[in-house]
């Protein structure tokens, strides 16, 4: 874990640990964008001074010399005593998705519970009935969000972003040792799951001695759990388990085959090879009657010899994919080389970290066709947003239209879909917005019937270009909105809609098997970054692999569109 990102989920624990103590809900705020912001710095705050530190959006002296206890002593005093006036397992009360600071501090003072186990006997008891704010469907949830934090505990899985910047790092200085032949990821990472448990590296060596010493001696390796000629593992100091197989070259493709999987994938290609008298393994294809290796150096010649074309590792899941590779049907995947745009970017003008002006050069130097500035509407009061403000910037980005010499501005924004699928503007004001994203951010517990047709309105709007993160999930911390997702996504197809796959790696939103569905209805889709700082931009490598998992192709996806097309889309809303 970057040290930015230590720093960012110690401030946001400090702000839980305010708010659970029933601290000013102002302070708890001021911690939460201070978290965003030293997250989202492309700097090493490490290698900051104190005015270093002040100059980072969100963080005044206060929180500047928290950061800076911290690098020094790898703690904060504050942080520490309020550990102490709570008992751990309410603290972990709060990683049960739905289940916020108030609510668990609610329960451990008027129930008793303390810890996970606690709330699981006080709910099926009984004696959380009658708590304010705490009805039948709340019950469920709490159900429903102690088996997510078991099943996400049981592995200790971490963000595919997360895991993504260990693997390339440790996959960069592998690539460098003498002898090391080949060296990639493979694994969950590999097919760009969600959340990610052990990561998988492989490397390709004659003598593998050289490169399992340096994998050891890695600077982010805390603990060498087991170590051996041929796989070595350690655990990072962020906690994430890393295994390295060191495999011969001509053995690299089966190798990678195998360790990519997923299982179910693995054993649908090896009951192929049996029907045909092969053996697959991670050493390669070998005759069943001869022990002949057939096949191994490339997985193109692996999947030729199972009768197969090569099948791309996003879709490795058992879900179709031999079906469709055998008819000669697998999808194009669209690819990070097919966006040409970024559809759902925010500026400091709400809850961004950038101004308008960086985060325009960031998305130029992408060497994007378009970008979309997106910041939110009025409804959430805690952006401070009035016409005035996005007239303003309206004209602001009109100014800078011509500065990046072949990249269109659009001005659009982010709207907030009422509980009655109304949204923030009027139609006359929406009408001068370039693309208009639509999206749940309050009332996230309406009944499904409500929730569908919210969402379907808010289709129906003529002004709404895109539903932005659509069961606006936050991976581990909230679970998405319980809506017939079908019939959403049918409307979708009827008015033209696009739904959003959100790249921001809480969200992955839509989720792939939400993708898949959504494609049956001829819904089209806008993969964006969700950006709120320019490092964000990043993030939309994570909404194409995301969209990757879910079959998408290129024509699908409206930011994959040549400008003329994109522009006959948008005036059709």
């Amino acid at each position: 874990m970057r040290v930015n990102d230590e720093v960012a989920t110690l401030l946001r624990e400090y702000a839980d640990l305010i708010a659970i103590t029933g601290g000013d809900a102002y302070k708890v705020r001021v911690y939460e964008k201070a978290a965003r912001s030293v997250e989202g710095c492309s700097t090493d705050i490490a290698r900051l001074d104190a005015a270093g530190l002040r100059a980072i959006p969100n963080v005044g002296t206060s929180i500047a010399d928290k950061i800076e206890t911290y690098l020094r002593t790898g703690e904060i005093p504050q942080v520490e005593r309020l550990r102490a006036r709570i008992p751990a397992g309410v603290r972990e009360l709060t990683r049960i998705p739905g289940l916020g600071p108030r609510m668990a501090m609610t329960l451990y003072q008027e129930v008793g519970v303390s810890s996970v186990e606690d709330l699981e006997q006080a709910v099926r008891s009984g004696r959380v009935q009658g708590l304010r704010g705490f009805g039948a469907k709340t019950e469920k949830n709490l159900l429903d969000g102690i088996v997510q934090l078991r099943e996400a505990g049981a592995g200790q899985r971490v963000s595919l972003r997360e895991a993504l910047e260990v693997a390339e790092r440790i996959v960069a200085e592998l690539s460098e040792v003498e002898g090391c032949q080949r060296c990639g990821y493979a694994g969950s990472l590999r097919r760009m799951k969600d959340t990610i448990g052990d990561i998988d590296i492989l490397a390709a060596a004659e003598n593998s001695t050289a490169l399992m010493a340096a994998f050891r001696q890695l600077p982010l390796v805390e603990q060498v759990i087991a170590s051996g000629g041929t796989k070595t593992s350690v655990r990072t100091s962020s906690g994430s388990q890393v295994d390295l197989r060191v495999v011969p070259l001509d053995a690299w493709g089966a190798a990678m085959q195998y360790f990519t999987g997923s299982k179910a994938h693995n054993v649908r290609t090896r009951e192929i090879a049996v029907h045909r008298g092969l053996k697959l393994s991670e050493y390669g294809i070998f005759d069943a009657g001869t022990e002949r290796r057939l096949a191994a150096e490339t997985e193109e010649e692996v999947y030729s010899r199972l009768g197969l074309p090569w099948i791309p590792p996003q879709l490795r899941e058992d879900t179709g994919e031999i079906e469709a590779a055998t008819r000669g049907e697998l999808p194009e995947l669209v690819s990070d080389r097919d966006i040409r745009g970024d559809l759902h970017t925010h500026t400091n003008l709400t809850d961004g970290l950038a101004p308008l002006e960086d985060m325009l050069s960031a998305a130029a130097n992408r060497g994007y066709s378009y970008y979309a500035v997106t910041d939110h509407a009025p409804d959430l009061p805690m952006h401070r947003m009035s016409d005035e403000k996005m007239l303003e910037q309206r004209e602001r980005i009109r100014e800078l239209g011509g500065t990046h010499r072949g990249m269109r501005v659009l001005h659009g924004t982010e709207l907030n879909i009422r509980p009655d699928g109304d949204v923030d503007w009027p139609a006359d004001f929406l009408a001068g917005f370039d693309i208009c994203v639509a999206s749940v951010h309050t009332h996230f517990d309406q009944e499904r019937e409500q929730m569908t047709r919210r969402l379907i309105r808010a289709c129906e709007n003529p002004h709404v270009t895109v539903i932005g993160h659509p069961t606006t999930r936050i991976i581990g911390r909230r679970p998405p909105i319980d809506a017939d997702l079908a019939e959403v996504f049918r409307a979708c197809a009827r008015t033209g809609t696009a739904l959003e796959v959100d790249g921001s790696p809480d969200r992955l939103d839509l989720a792939a098997d939400n993708i898949r569905l959504a494609r049956e209805f001829g819904v089209v889709f806008a993969v964006d970054s969700d950006a709120h700082a320019t490092t964000h931009l990043d993030f939309m490598r994570y909404g194409v692999g995301t969209a990757q998992r879910g079959w998408l192709r290129a024509d699908e996806v409206i930011n994959t569109w040549p400008w003329e097309r994109l522009a006959e889309f948008l005036r059709a809303e």
